[in-house]
This record gives structure tokens, sequence and C-alpha cells, in this order.
């Protein structure tokens, strides 16, 4: 199979070809391993390939009944354990680590007969918006390489957005699936809390924040790794019922009238593009004339009271994983033994006290509390899915003077939490706007729905109230098949 053939399929259509005898998984490994040696070199994609390991498997590979038998794939260089493998996390203390098990969200894979490539690369610890990490160096964005695919899901979307393999493995704690699709013009679906596989043994990753899922060229492989990955663990700290009816057999029900809500603010009084407004409006007219009720609604959620719960939260997360670390390594840690937000974080996170920590996960429950009475009147809640085109690389990673403006700060300031804010403020400025799906449970997705003057798309976000993914893919593949859908359209691998 040539590139020119191979690009034009989605997952799915992949794994059909293979059903039907028509091509080999060994072919599509080939052809995706050929797409990716030319492209790695100026992108950099991958932190780990198996190439050697996996066309073997490709070569011995028995086709089953399984949705994706054969296809190849790529997973992500955090909290997506593939056995043998190393696993880094996009950080250097971690560079030697190799896991023991697949996880349960890459068993799920396996059991859905992908064939693993590898890992994509990430910021340390999955931190940022962009990737950058100081280990592996920036992955690129294949619409235009001097600006990021965004974070932290960076190296998968820069996969899918060049070709390489038309799904990855991806995982959201703030936003990390829909700032990259939104930035690489790809879909990107965030389910609610619960839904899809956690562990061993990390039953409530960043407090229920983050979850790990896809991203995605199409609609149909979003719904359909849904029904895959969808499941209710007896261990896992978070549960959502199963979606018995099937995301793939309902995807393409006729939605009723809907009564939408949508915003073009920042909740954190940021800036916001033309653009990313313009992207917004020419959806909620569309949807308007396709019948539904459209409001134009603030956030009834004090974004910025949100992000400075959220950074409470991750002060605490980053001060827990160094501690561990210690124990593990057996000595103590210095601010060169990390990169710069990671230290920062790991010191805030020494003066938050246990009241603070469960002061500010109160205010997620009352968010959600909140998010659950808006949804009682409104059935979608859209907004960009960032405020900006993606940014150029190393244009939010911080100078040396900068980190040492900061951990100066750390030092002397007894507020380490405004130290935090105003570390983050320049990435946040880019996307205030996904967090806060990440901190209520609900599902939400990016659609690549406009492409800026300058060739770089930004996405639109669709939150629904929790449980409500069917009806965000349905709205999704119904926008789909209309001539707002811009999807690849533009970009140079697929023009």
């Amino acid at each position: 199979m040539t590139f020119h053939e191979y690009k034009n399929y989605d997952a799915t259509g992949l794994a059909e070809l293979i059903r039907r005898k028509e091509v080999q998984p060994s072919e599509l490994v080939e052809t995706a391993f050929s797409q990716l040696h030319q492209v790695n070199p100026e992108l950099n994609i991958t932190t780990h390939q198996r190439e050697e390991a996996v066309k073997k498997e490709a070569n011995q590979f028995l086709v089953q009944e399984a949705a994706f038998s054969g296809v190849p794939i790529l997973m992500k260089n955090i909290s997506q354990a593939i056995e043998g493998e190393k696993l880094t996390s996009g950080s250097r203390l971690l560079q030697n680590h190799v896991e023991k098990h697949d996880n349960y969200f890459v068993k799920k894979f396996r059991e859905a007969g992908f064939l693993f490539m590898g890992h994509t690369n990430s910021p340390e610890f999955g931190l940022k918006n962009i990737t950058e990490p100081t280990l592996y160096g920036p992955t690129r964005n294949p619409w235009n390489p001097a600006y990021s695919p965004g974070g932290s899901s960076g190296g998968a979307a820069a996969a899918i957005a060049s070709g390489v393999v038309p799904m990855a493995g991806a995982s959201d704690g703030g936003g990390s699936i829909r700032i990259p699709a939104s930035f690489s013009g790809l879909v990107g679906l965030k389910p609610t809390r619960g839904r899809t596989p956690v562990g061993p043994g990390v039953g409530r990753q960043w407090q229920g924040a983050s979850i790990n899922f896809v991203l995605t060229k199409t609609v149909r492989d979003a719904a359909a790794m849904l029904d895959q990955l969808q499941v209710v663990e007896p261990h896992a700290a978070f549960q959502t019922p199963l979606y018995e009816a099937g995301y793939q057999h309902t995807l393409s029900a006729k939605l009723p009238q809907l009564r939408i809500a949508f915003t073009t603010d920042s909740p954190a009084n940021t800036p916001v593009s033309d653009d990313a407004k313009k992207a917004v409006l020419q959806f909620v007219r569309h949807l308007e004339q396709n019948g539904h009720i459209v409001e134009e609604k603030t956030s009834p959620v004090d974004g910025v009271q949100l992000m400075r719960d959220y950074y409470v939260m991750n002060s605490g997360e980053m001060n827990s994983v160094i501690r561990g670390l210690e124990k593990t390594m057996g000595t103590s840690l210095t601010a060169e033994d990390m990169e710069i937000e990671s230290w920062l974080l790991h010191q805030a996170g020494k003066s938050v006290s246990a009241a603070d920590y469960s002061d500010s996960l109160a205010s997620w429950d009352r968010a959600a509390e909140t998010m659950s009475i808006f949804h009682q009147s409104y059935d979608f809640y859209i907004s960009p899915a960032a405020a900006f085109h993606a940014p150029k690389v190393g244009e939010l990673t911080m100078t040396a003077q900068k980190e040492q403006e900061f951990k100066e700060r750390m030092a002397v300031e007894k507020e380490k939490q405004s130290i935090i804010y105003d570390m983050f403020l320049p990435s946040l400025t880019y996307t205030p706007f996904t967090q806060l799906a990440n901190l209520t449970g609900q599902p939400a997705i990016s659609l690549p729905l406009y492409v800026t003057d300058n060739g770089l798309p930004i996405g639109v976000q669709v939150m629904a109230g929790k449980g409500g993914e069917h009806r965000l893919l349905q709205l999704a593949y119904e926008t789909e098949n209309s001539d707002l859908w811009k999807g690849m359209q533009g970009n140079p691998y697929f023009s």
C-alpha cells in the first residue's frame, strides 16, 4: 500500500481492508514506518520506536474479529504502559524506566487488535499545553513546523496530522487531547470521568481530572474507540454507567431540536483572537439554520478561581510524584534534575495544607453541581477550543532569565500559588477553555471547523452533561458531513 492510498483511510477503514483481505497488517506497518521515517527528523514525533518487534508481530499476526485487528498505532509516553518498553513521562528522571506490564488501558488496545509502533513525545509529566521536553526536544506541527502541535498529547497529534497513523493514544488532564486537536485539525474527545480504563494502581489520575483516550482523524473512529474502551472497573475510584446502545450504532441518529449555549469570552479574563470567535460564531449560525435554539451565555463558573483550585491539585500531585521518586531513588532531587514547571509545582506543593487541598477539590464538586444545573437548561455549551491558533515552537518555553526569576520568587514569597498562576498565565492565555470539563468530569470535544488566513487550524469545543458523549458524537458526525468541516483541508500532508 502506498502512502497516497494509506493516508485516505481512518483506522476503521484500514481495519475493514484487513478484514476483506485487501491488505495485510505487515503492509500497513511498513507504510506507517516509511512515513514516520520521512517526517520524524523534522517533526520529532516519537520518543521510542519498536520497529523490529512490531514488524515481526505483524508478519505473524493472525487476523481476528477484533474491531481494529492489524491496525498500527502509537501510544503516548505518559500513563500508557506497554510491557517491556520504556515509559519516561518526558522526564530525565525516568529516562531508563521500563514497564513490566501493560496497563489496563493498553490491554484494551491489545484486545482491539492494534499493533504498537512505539510511544509519542509529550512534555515532562504532561504539565504543559506544548510538547517541548528537555529530554527529547520539541515536536513540531505538520501544518507548519515553525509552530507547536500543542500538548500534552502533541506527539500523538503530529503523528496523525502527518499521516503516520490515523489514530493515536492520548490523555487529557486540562485539555491535553482537545488542545492538540485544535492546533492540529483533529477530532479530540475527552470522555466523561470514569468512562475509560485506568490503572493498575492509578485509580484517580490527578484526582479524576485526567483521563486516557485517543486523538482521531474522524468522528467514527472516536465513536468506535469509545465502544472499545468504555468500562466499569470495580477497583476504580470513578465510574460511569456503560452506554449500552453503543456509540457507533447511534452515531447517525438524527438530533432533536437542541437548546445550546455559547460563549466567545475567556473564563480566565484573557484575550481571545478574532479567529477563535469567528470559528464559534459560524458554527452557531450553522446550528441556528438547522433549527436549534442558541443563546449566548457567559460561563456560570468563576474561571479564575477554578484555575487557582486546579493549580493547587497540580502542586500537590507534583510534590507527591517527586517525593515518590526521591524515595525510590534514595536521594534528594534538585531543580537541576527536572524542568522548571515540575520544580516550582513541587516546591509549591510543600506549602499546600491538607485543608487547602480538600477545599480545592470541594470547589471542583461545586463547579460540577453548577454545570449539572446549567445542562438542565442547555444540551451543549460551545466555546473556542483554544483562544488562538498554535504558538510558535519555543514561544511558551521559559527563558533562563525567567526561570531564575521564578526560582527566586519561590524562595522568598509566602503566597506560592500566586507564583504558579503567574508561571502558567502565558500558556493559559492560549488555552483557557478546556480545564472546566476536566474538573467537573464532563465530556467535551474539539472539532476542526476553522483554518486561519495563515493556514493554521483552530477547533471549536462542545461540552455536554456527564454521560453525554453520544450526543457530542452525533453532533460531530452531522457536522463532519457539512461544509463547515475542515479536517485536513490545507494540511500539506493531505493535500
